[in-house]
Order: C-alpha cells, then sequence, then structure tokens
C-alpha cells in the first residue's frame, strides 16, 4: 500500500472511530494524498458531526461534483471559517488557476494562507497579481494585505513600500487597519536602523508587530527550532520575581515609572499585581477603565473577562499593560505592551504539580489554594534572592543566555515608539517561527 493509500484508510478509520480532532491532525499530515472530491467527503462527515451546516452543504456539493466552482469557494470560504483554512488552500488554488482574474478568489486565498501564517505565500499571490493586472485589485483591502502579509513574512522594505503608496481608505472602517500597518512598519524600520530584525530577532519582530517588549527568550531547544518561544513551561515564584525585577529595569530606564497598580479581576492576575505593587512601593486597586500612569497587570490575558481585556484595548497616557506569559499559538485579543515570556502552555506556580520523591518516583502536589495575597509575599520573597533575577541561569560557568543588558539596551532604543496608538490584535507569530506542540 503506498504512503497515500495509507493516509486514506487511517483517516477513514479516524472518522468511523469519531475523533475529529484526530482526522484534522492527519489531514494536514498527508493532505497532497486527497483529491478535492475525496478532501470534501472527509469534511461533509466532520461537519454533519460537528453541527457545521454551512461547512457540511457546501462540502456535500463538492463531493458530489468537484468540477463546479461556486461550490469550490464556498467550501474554501467555510473551511476558513470553521477554522480549517489548511484545506481550503489546494481548493482554492485549483480555482485560482482556472479563474485567476477574480478577485474573490484571490483574496480568499489570501485569507486561508494568512490563518495558516503562510505570510510570504499571501504576499506573492498578491504581488503577483498586482503586476501582472490579470484581476482588478484595489488599495483596500489588496494592497493593504499586501504590505500587512509582506511585513509578517519579513520583507520589510516590501511592506515599507506598500504602506506608503497606500491611497486613503474610502471610509472610515479601514482607518484602525491603515494605522497598525503604518505603525508596524515604523517599528520595523526603527529597530531594523538599530541592528535588528535578523531571521531570529524574536524580541525585535515581537515589537515590530505587537509594540511589546519581550523580557525573556526561552534557551530550551533555541537552536533546535524554538526560537527563543517556550512550549511547556512549569513557572514558579522565583520566575515571577525574575520577571516583575526585568519589568521594572525596563519602567526605570524608559522613564515609565507607574502612579500605581491596577489589579484584573482573576486570582493569578491579581497575586502578580500586588507582587508587583509591593517591590515598585506602590498602592494597587481593582481595574477600574482606563487611567492614566497605571501599570496593569495581567498573569494571562486569555484568562481575564472578555469585556474586562476589551476595556484595554485603547490605552490612557502612560499606562504599561504587563502580562507574565503570552501565549503565542493563541494570542490574546489585546497584545501587552509588556510580555514576560512566549509560551505555547504554562503551569502556574499556584497549579497542581508533580515531584520527584527522595525515595525515586512522582507524587502529586496539590494546587496552592490560598488568597492572592499569600502568593503576592511568596512572588516577593522570592525576589529578594539574587539567583532567581537571570534569566536562563548560569550553566556549567557560561554566562546567562539572554542578559539583562541586551534588554536594556532593546528597550531604551525603542522608548520613542513604545507605548503610542491602541492595542491592536496581531494573531500571527511573524517570521520567526517556532516549533508548535498539539
Amino acid at each position: 500500500m503506498s504512503g497515500a493509500q495509507d493516509a486514506r484508510e487511517e483517516v477513514r478509520l479516524l472518522l468511523d472511530e469519531g475523533d475529529p480532532g484526530a482526522v484534522l491532525r492527519r489531514l494536514r499530515q498527508d493532505l497532497d494524498a486527497f483529491g478535492t472530491a475525496e478532501l470534501a467527503g472527509v469534511f461533509a462527515r466532520l461537519a454533519e458531526r460537528s453541527g457545521f451546516d454551512d461547512l457540511a452543504e457546501s462540502a456535500g456539493r463538492v463531493a458530489a461534483d468537484p468540477a463546479d466552482p461556486q461550490a469550490r469557494y464556498d467550501f474554501g470560504y467555510a473551511c476558513v471559517e470553521r477554522g480549517a483554512a489548511f484545506a481550503a488552500v489546494p481548493v482554492l488554488r485549483e480555482l485560482r488557476e482556472e479563474a485567476p482574474g477574480s478577485p474573490a478568489v484571490l483574496r480568499e486565498l489570501v485569507s486561508a494562507l494568512e490563518d495558516e501564517e503562510r505570510h510570504d505565500e499571501a504576499a506573492d499571490a498578491l504581488h503577483r497579481a498586482l503586476e501582472d493586472g490579470e484581476a482588478p485589485l484595489e488599495d483596500w483591502p489588496d494592497r493593504y494585505l499586501l504590505g500587512y502579509n509582506a511585513l509578517l513574512a519579513g520583507r520589510v522594505d516590501l511592506a515599507a513600500e506598500v504602506a506608503a503608496a497606500l491611497a486613503p481608505p474610502p471610509d472610515d472602517a479601514w482607518l484602525p487597519a491603515r494605522e497598525r500597518l503604518a505603525a508596524m512598519v515604523r517599528r520595523a524600520l526603527a529597530v531594523r536602523e538599530n541592528g535588528g530584525l535578523g531571521p531570529r530577532d524574536l524580541r525585535g519582530w515581537h515589537f515590530a508587530l505587537t509594540g511589546g517588549v519581550l523580557l525573556e527568550r526561552s534557551p530550551f531547544g533555541y537552536d533546535e527550532g524554538m526560537n527563543g518561544r517556550y512550549a511547556m513551561a512549569g513557572d514558579d515564584h522565583g520566575a515571577c520575581a525574575r520577571a516583575l525585577h526585568r519589568l521594572i529595569r525596563v519602567l526605570d530606564a524608559t522613564g515609565r515609572r507607574p502612579d500605581g497598580v491596577d489589579l484584573l479581576p482573576d486570582r493569578s492576575s491579581r497575586a502578580l499585581g500586588l507582587a508587583a505593587a509591593g517591590l515598585l512601593g506602590v498602592g494597587a486597586e481593582p481595574f477600574a477603565g482606563a487611567r492614566p500612569g497605571r501599570l496593569v497587570v495581567a498573569y494571562d490575558l486569555n484568562d481575564v473577562r472578555p469585556e474586562v481585556v476589551e476595556a484595554l484595548r485603547e490605552r490612557a497616557p502612560g499606562q504599561v499593560l504587563f502580562e507574565r506569559s503570552t501565549c503565542w499559538t493563541g494570542p490574546p485579543a489585546v497584545p501587552a505592551d509588556v510580555t514576560g515570556w512566549l509560551a505555547q502552555a504554562v503551569r502556574s506556580p499556584w497549579a497542581e504539580s508533580m515531584r520527584l520523591r527522595p525515595e525515586g518516583g512522582v507524587e502529586p502536589v496539590p494546587a496552592d489554594d490560598r488568597p492572592a495575597e499569600a502568593l503576592a509575599e511568596e512572588i516577593i520573597a522570592a525576589a529578594a534572592a539574587p539567583a532567581e533575577l537571570e534569566a536562563g541561569g548560569e550553566q556549567d560557568g557560561a554566562p546567562p543566555f539572554d542578559p539583562e543588558e541586551g534588554l536594556l539596551a532593546f528597550a531604551t532604543g525603542a522608548a520613542g515608539l513604545w507605548l503610542t496608538g491602541s492595542r491592536p490584535p496581531m494573531p500571527s507569530s511573524g517570521p520567526v517561527p517556532s516549533n508548535r506542540f498539539a
């Protein structure tokens, strides 16, 4: 049996077992093994079981008649809307080859590629279409999407050229997008002028795309595909103390020491916020909307109520939003101005965990259910231990992996473009890749 036959047979078995997540993972691995009709047939079954009527209907039409262009377009559109953009790409590419003059097909293909973070391919598709004049493309959205995807692919000069040439948008709905692209380009050019934006410059690219300062790059798996991001991380009080220490050093170096701390409502954020207030020597109050000169502290913004996060989209003058751990595979709706580290999944210091027994083996450690005030005291106590305050620690006499001096030099160099404008979402990890884990 060939590899393609193996893949198709395995997908059929997984479908029969009723495991949609396993089906999608297997399809990603061997998407080329499936023709359009067969792929649509798989999605028709998946969508019917999941109650996705739009996807089930369009997939069924493609399975019945894979030559129907409208059915293929509707299927690609539904895949993107339902979070399966990877399956839309080959179908929409096939349709685009047949109808190169259709801007709707091109835009939906770009949308699918963008959702898959295949920004270089999205930019190439738009660039070729604009150069060849094969479709009636416009500044909004087409040239804007070219500039946006070019920047997320690391092509700074193309993005800057496109952004500078964009005509004023036809209505105010596009104004936030224009400002977002312009701000990202300004930051990218500034970082590059200071010698950054290499292919593995995670801190520089993080600032260019989100406007946030990354406090710590991970040494684990750095040369094996992680490039400074964490995969699964176990946090502890000392690491939280280190993040707050670095945050305070950045605030002092940039002249942004806050008047007080605003506490977000979840226990983890409250604990970290109280610790920050204690280390800064300022007062702490519950978050009550945007207030100038305040430090807003979050442990993980994805754990904060959506209406509270939305209230952080527009910043007050001098307000700084700090997030201890940012999920880079599922970024929050509002990016932080300072983030402790980028991780795919994190176990907080007070979550249930495991520890080694002296006699061998492991045993569970129950979650720490004490109030936030007690957790904050633990973090403040850890901050008194100097060994906790260097990222990466000492290994075999080598210097720390990510020394504080480099962070502070970056922060002071970027200060002129930091804490400006709103906080639009950034769903992409940008041009610096990292290994993802299921």
